[in-house]
């Protein structure tokens, strides 16, 4: 048997199945699944019998959503839309119903400052060194939260190196909040060191922003061996869920370079693009993200569309 509440999530989770054509194939009145979607009845348990095997044919499973999925957003490179794309992608996602846990694991915490939260008194890095501190959640809007960040990460880095299990740390102060939440998005310094290791070590899988400039584009094929080093030694549960393009002009030396990715490199790349517009550098001057500098932006459109590309793309992988 299902439950209302799983309907509900893997409804929300497969967007593109149509309610009308679910109640047809289902043969339960029409409204019915809609009136349970805007919370003003509940399912009978008739209407839940009838509806399991059209949902299980669809991919449903009592255990599909159990955990949440992990996702680290990786470049060597900074400046390349890590932090924007976390923040931006997290928000999408809870504006569509999903609860969201955002890690900054960037020492230099832009990520917590851009969300409201500057020098906070417990963080990360106090987790990370201490077996006993849980990782602090800071509630941000509905559906989303932070662990915060800031210079102190640095120093905790050092310590970690030197540590029995620091590889480890961060999968395991993640282990009993997966339950709790449905995507964890980790922003990740721009570096190959032992953050970006442990956030890999940590994920179901990586996003790779990348700005197609050759200068961006360089170093791609280190931290795709990185990707796979960490997959063979650490995690080989890690997959590389694709490339988004970030800061896109129109102009000749873009469009080659991202020609060029796509016929070289073995990934997928996801078609939508992040361009490159002065609402992104105004909301990073004033530290707020996107979504609340200016909702009705072209800038946030584009994040609302690469969620819901992105959203698609998990329903094949699971």
């Amino acid at each position: 048997m299902i439950s209302q509440k799983e309907v509900e999530n893997f409804l929300k989770h497969n967007p593109a199945l149509t309610v009308s054509a679910l109640e047809k194939e289902a043969g339960i009145p029409k409204g019915t699944i809609a009136q349970a979607l805007a919370g003003s009845r509940n399912l009978a348990e008739k209407h839940l019998t009838a509806l399991f095997p059209i949902l299980t044919k669809y991919g449903y499973s009592s255990t599909l959503y159990e955990k949440a999925r992990v996702i680290s957003i990786i470049n060597h490179k900074g400046g390349v839309g890590k932090t924007t794309t976390t923040s931006s992608l997290g928000e999408a996602l809870a504006r569509r119903g999903f609860k969201v846990l955002l890690i900054d694991l960037d020492p230099q915490g832009n990520l917590s400052q851009i969300l409201g939260v500057e020098n906070p008194e417990v963080q990360v890095a106090h987790a990370l060194l201490n077996h006993a501190q849980p990782l602090p959640i800071i509630e941000i809007s509905e559906n989303l939260y932070l662990s915060p960040s800031d210079i102190e990460l640095a120093d905790a880095e050092i310590q970690l190196i030197l540590s029995v299990g620091g590889d480890l740390r961060l999968k395991n102060k993640l282990q009993p909040l997966l339950t709790e939440f449905e995507y964890v998005l980790i922003d990740c310094p721009p570096s190959l060191n032992k953050l970006t290791i442990s956030a890999m070590n940590a994920s179901n899988s990586c996003l790779i922003t990348l700005l197609p400039e050759m200068s961006a584009v360089k170093g791609l094929n280190s931290l795709l061996q990185r990707v796979m080093e960490v997959k063979t030694n650490l995690n080989s549960e890690l997959k590389v869920d694709g490339i988004v393009f970030t800061m896109v002009k129109k102009n000749s030396v873009h469009d080659g370079i991202k020609e060029n990715v796509k016929e070289n490199v073995p990934i997928r790349v996801f078609k939508t693009e992040i361009k490159h517009l002065v609402d992104f550098q105004k909301s990073q001057i004033l530290q707020r993200p996107i979504a609340k500098f200016a909702d009705n932006s072209e800038a946030a459109k584009n994040y609302r569309d690469f969620c819901n590309e992105f959203i698609d793309y998990l329903q094949i992988v699971k």
